[in-house]
């Protein structure tokens, strides 16, 4: 799972594991075997601002993300690289349809183009209040059939829930299997509790296809 811009690692693990379900129940205890891994970006000089953020890769503006691509470009290349390189070392101990790949606004945004730079098949993807940087250059076609939710609040007023539709519709594409959700309130994180609630079914999904997957397999 992967922080926003001018979040860390911690902060985010913190307030995703804060996050409760309708039963009142949050992701840690609903998932009582999972392995969270939550990376950091690190450090990024901003050309904007001119100074260091945490940040993924530098861009313009979170209200006009697609501003300035050119800007972004080389820091998506390299932090895609370092998290396919994290999903390869994971993914000797876990299999790969055991393991889900995610995150929220620009950590989301990595998140895809490393599933789309990797091409691994993996349990499922889930971005939540996020864009598609450099959607020009990004063809769905090149995506494996792992399954995709998106989630987005009306009131972010960090991306644009816009923003977030574009995505959806550059993703809807002939195989692949893409869960848009939208709320009404919840600001630039997730809904609660009804946006963990259609987390925790999409999971169930992608959980009942890995084991049909495996009886296939098996016969």
């Amino acid at each position: 799972m992967l922080h926003g811009r001018d979040s860390v690692a911690s902060e985010f693990a913190e307030e995703l594991f804060e996050s409760q379900a309708s039963d009142d129940r949050t992701l840690p205890q609903i998932y009582t075997s999972f392995k969270w891994v939550f990376p950091n970006s690190g450090l990024l000089r901003s050309e904007r601002v001119d100074m260091e953020l945490s940040q993924w890769f530098d861009m313009w503006s979170t209200e006009k993300p697609h501003d300035e691509p050119e800007l972004s470009r080389a820091g998506i290349e390299k932090a895609a690289d370092r998290i396919v390189g994290l999903i390869k070392s994971e993914a000797e101990s876990v299999p790969l349809n055991h393991f889900f790949l995610g995150g929220i606004s620009q950590g989301a945004a990595i998140a895809i183009h490393s599933l789309h730079k990797s091409g691994l098949q993996i349990g499922g993807w889930m971005g939540f209040c996020t864009w598609l940087p450099l959607s020009d250059q990004f063809t769905s076609g090149k995506l494996t059939s792992t399954p995709i939710f998106l989630a987005h609040n009306k009131d972010d007023k960090v991306i644009s829930k816009d923003d977030g539709e574009l995505m959806k519709e550059n993703l809807q594409q002939p195989g692949l299997d893409v869960t848009w959700r939208t709320y009404e309130t919840g600001g630039h994180w997730l809904n609660e509790p009804k946006g963990i609630d259609d987390l925790v079914a999409f999971l169930a999904t992608c959980s009942l296809s890995r084991t049909n997957q495996s009886v296939t397999e098996d016969l």
